[in-house]
């Protein structure tokens, strides 16, 4: 058994002893597509040194298969990535997340399958041969990545149809489409990718609507042209590039301040249904916390609004600043003790449903309105 056959069994059984991998075919995709083809030549993952293929081929193979990202973008092409510092745009993506999804997604052989982000190429491959790769139509945004892309499947022999354009948008040459998979987060579900699944075919895609935790969703495309499912897990990926939070204006001018007794550790390490719920009540409205020397500091933002709220030890009670048309601070405990009153769901409760006017985040059932949602 050589290196690379010894290292993708390891990682096969890795996945598969953590719970990751439970079917065989995607199991089978992962010994069959080589990830360490579609890795680039200096690996990196974000923290660290990158590690040459060239100076130290055993640790980049290492690397290649290990359970983490691989970065291969920094700041949409502008940066280069040797120097280590700035957004990351692009990747390999982690093993366990791309499983996690591609089990999730459970393609039969033949079924047709929309990719957004085509990245390195390397979902698009296990997605070719496990459906064929005249079934796969994967979307990239970006030229110079889609051409990349382009190479890395060319030496490993598959052969998707690879697009340049917003994956946002869908592909309409390619529809009806049995299956949509995207390896992007996205904070609201572009409805064209409903218009262009089946009924009864399935959208499976990280969610990130900003607040706190992001999460991957499972939807079903309905008869009646929605789109509907529940929330499983958490799923961390890099935004679509359509659909990018806004970043944090820290020339933002003073606003009202007061006081709360609440500390804002409350709101900021909130669980994944909490998050949920608030963001339901929020939309539109990015939080971040972080830490600030011995304390910490909670911001809410949105274009119209923003509020930041401050921890420091041995207070009694904690400063809160908000400006704009809504009072962030306040919305957001009160859509938190909201979904304390209806017992702390978790993450497994909530669900989303996808229509033509937007997303709807449910508790238990489509008809139930989601704790802490505006009425």
């Amino acid at each position: 058994m050589d290196g690379v056959t010894q290292r993708v069994e390891a990682l096969v059984e890795r996945l598969t002893t953590a719970g990751w991998s439970t079917q065989d075919p995607v199991r089978v995709a992962l010994r069959e597509v080589p990830r360490h083809m579609f890795a680039p030549s200096s690996a990196w993952t974000g923290e660290g040194d990158p590690v040459s293929e060239q100076a130290d081929p055993e640790a980049w193979l290492d690397l290649a298969y290990g359970d983490d990202a691989i970065i291969t973008q920094l700041d949409d092409g502008v940066t280069d990535i040797a120097a280590g510092e700035g957004m990351f745009t692009s990747s390999l993506s982690a093993p366990s997340t791309v499983v996690s999804l591609l089990e999730l997604l459970d393609v039969e052989p033949g079924h047709r399958v929309l990719d957004v982000g085509t990245g390195t190429g390397w979902t698009a491959a296990l997605l070719s041969h496990m459906v064929g790769s005249e079934n796969i139509t994967s979307v990239e945004v970006d030229p110079q990545v889609s051409t990349s892309a382009a190479a890395n499947l060319k030496q490993t022999g598959w052969s998707p149809h690879l697009v340049v354009g917003d994956g946002a948008q869908g592909w309409t040459e390619g529809a009806l489409y049995d299956r949509v998979h995207a390896t992007c987060a996205v904070a609201r579900v572009p409805y064209a990718w409903v218009e262009q699944t089946r009924p009864g075919g399935v959208i499976v895609t990280p969610y990130d609507p900003g607040f706190g935790s992001t999460h991957e969703v499972r939807l079903v495309v309905m008869p009646d042209g929605t789109a509907v499912g529940r929330f499983t897990g958490y799923a961390s990926y890099m935004m679509m590039r359509a659909q990018r939070h806004p970043v944090w204006d820290a020339s933002a001018r003073p606003g009202r301040r007061s006081t709360t007794d609440i500390d804002p550790r409350t709101i900021g390490y909130a669980p994944a249904g909490a998050d949920l719920a608030m963001g339901a009540a929020l939309p539109g409205v990015r939080a971040r916390g972080e830490r600030d020397g011995d304390g910490y500091i909670l911001r809410l933002w949105s274009p119209d609004a923003w509020a930041t709220a401050h921890y420091g030890p041995g207070r009694d009670s904690y400063e809160v600043e908000q400006s704009g048309d809504r009072a962030l601070w306040d919305l957001a405990t009160s859509a938190y003790f909201d979904w304390v009153a209806h017992h702390s769901p978790g993450r497994d409760r909530f669900g989303l449903t996808v229509t033509p006017t937007g997303d709807h985040v449910w508790l238990d059932r489509p008809d139930d309105m989601c704790p802490g949602r505006p009425v």
